[in-house]
């Protein structure tokens, strides 16, 4: 047995192998990291790789012994990482993935093509993933997603990296290759950047799930209308929101904490605001990723306001389109997510009304509160059974 050093997604780690334990093995039997995924495990279809030293690698041929002092990223490695975002939204909007299994693989391959080709050409993107194999999509929609992300890169002036990326996969060489860096101008400067792209990338992608709400404020549309204007309060008043950042005017950094029973989900992410103060409306377009569960969201909500009782008041319509994906979809059932949203609509509603007459102060409720959606499906679950009941009543 021997004690190996590695650096794994930013951790140090110094875990114990047989000479002939492969990285994948150690990886996904001593670290739980199990987006590596095994295949073949003879170095043909591209499912375990992964990032060594910076470089794409076979994951389930590469001896952990020989990578002693290496630092390796795995797909969980990648939640931050700007490119991986991209390219997880090109492969939503060209249908890149189907079963999924070779997808983590695929998208590390996809992530060294976008750093290193000059421009989208269907040839190299081609040649450039003929390791990684797709027995679902027929690859056509994989291509389309690659190309897309090179264009609006080049597009936004981001260069292609001079040489990045490997020339061919298979085991680590000896010579690790330094990771590069895509920025062109002060680091700080170009992550607002990435982040503010990443959101816009959401533009293009339709929401699979929407609906309308409203809402009535006991306010003057003006006053309701500068509550809008004032993202951290306004997410103040939403259950489970915070603001953890705000790197630009127009782009908010956030999360939304929600409480499961015992499982507590935390969703990470960006968001970017668009309003209309002539026509009385806007628009909130985000995304999000809870790393435990590994599920990701995104959405966008959009909102119009309309005087009534002579200006007295101001009543809100709501459009909510969302899409999410991972093992919390799977609760994600249409006639709850309405009957929830309609409970978030009316708290968030009386929350703004509490902070407009006075009653609420951001200090009061600036820890975020976790959103307890048991709760919330308890009571829609009792509310159905209670209709259920008048109905048979009726009868």
């Amino acid at each position: 047995m021997n004690k190996i050093q590695l650096t794994v997604n930013g951790s140090a780690i110094e875990p114990t192998v047989e000479p002939r334990t492969h990285l994948a093995d150690v990886l996904r039997d001593q670290l739980d990291l199990t987006g590596t995924h095994l295949g073949c495990e003879h170095g043909v279809c591209g499912a375990c790789t992964l990032l060594l030293d910076g470089a794409p690698a076979r994951s389930c041929i590469t001896l952990a012994v020989a990578c002693a002092g290496a630092a390796v990223t795995t797909i969980e490695g990648l939640d931050e990482d700007e490119i991986a975002t991209e390219l997880r939204v090109a492969f939503t909007r060209e249908h890149a993935l189907q079963c999924g299994y070779c997808t983590p693989g695929m998208i590390m391959s996809a992530r060294d093509l976008v750093l290193r080709l000059d421009h989208a050409d269907e040839h190299a993107i081609r040649v450039g993933l003929s390791g990684n194999l797709c027995r679902c999509t027929g690859y056509a929609g994989i291509v389309r997603a690659v190309g897309a992300v090179i264009e609006a890169r080049r597009q936004r002036g981001i260069a292609a990296v001079i040489g990045a990326g490997r020339s061919s996969l298979g085991p680590v060489g000896s010579h690790p290759v330094a990771i590069p860096t895509t920025v062109s101008s002060p680091q700080a400067k170009h992550e607002m950047a990435a982040k503010q792209s990443a959101v816009a990338g959401m533009l293009d992608i339709p929401p699979t799930r929407s609906f309308d709400a409203s809402l009535t404020v006991n306010a003057a549309p003006a006053e309701v209308l500068a509550l809008f204007a004032d993202v951290r309060t306004l997410a103040a008043c939403f259950p489970g929101a915070s603001i953890t950042g705000m790197p630009a005017a127009d782009l908010i950094e956030g999360e939304v904490r929600i409480a499961l029973g015992p499982l507590a989900a935390v969703f990470r992410g960006a968001a970017r605001i668009e309003r209309n103060d002539v026509s009385l409306s806007g628009r909130l377009i985000g995304t999000g990723r809870d790393r435990l569960s590994r599920s990701s969201t995104s959405g966008q909500i959009s909102w119009r306001m309309a005087p009534i009782d002579e200006g007295r008041r101001t009543r809100l319509a709501l459009t909510i389109g969302y899409s999410l994906t991972g093992p919390l979809a799977q609760i994600a059932r249409d006639g709850l997510v309405r009957d929830l949203a309609s409970r978030l609509t009316t708290t968030f509603g009386q929350n703004c009304e509490r902070y407009l007459n006075g009653t609420l102060s951001v200090a009061e409720n600036a820890a975020p509160q976790r959103l307890n959606a048991v709760r919330l499906l308890l009571d829609v679950a009792l509310s159905h059974l209670s209709a259920l009941a008048r109905g048979t009543r009726r009868q």
